[in-house]
């Protein structure tokens, strides 16, 4: 599976962006998707999952409703709708895919996009 991550940028504070991963090769409905995110100087950390059918989602603490993640899987593509933006929210994003549901563990992922930099001022 190739991904593709898109739709980063820069706004501010309170306002929005939605995040784009494109998927090519392997069946893509068959594959669990995540989104990660990594400050300068952190280390990568889980925001949200979704599973092949679309039927569960997990979000970290930090994101719980502000963040929305979804996928249309005629699309080959899973979105992440982030309303609310923080400054802390900073940080290059990064989508991935895997096999199996359940882990926010990123070693647990096989196919990992480029990542988009999403950067929120105060």
């Amino acid at each position: 599976v190739q991904l593709q991550a898109s739709g980063g940028g820069l706004v501010q504070a309170g306002e929005s962006l939605r995040l784009s991963c494109a998927a090519s090769g392997r069946t893509f409905g068959g594959y669990d998707m995540g989104w990660f995110r990594q400050a300068p100087g952190k280390e990568r950390e889980f925001v949200s999952a979704i599973s092949w059918s679309g039927g569960s989602t997990d979000y970290a603490d930090s994101v719980k409703g502000r963040f929305t993640i979804s996928r249309d899987n005629t699309k080959n593509t899973v979105y992440l709708q982030m309303n609310t933006l923080k400054p802390e929210d900073t940080a290059t994003y990064y989508c991935a895919a895997r096999l199996g549901w359940g882990t926010r563990h990123s070693y647990e992922y096989n196919y990992w996009g480029q990542g988009t930099q999403v950067t929120v001022s105060s």
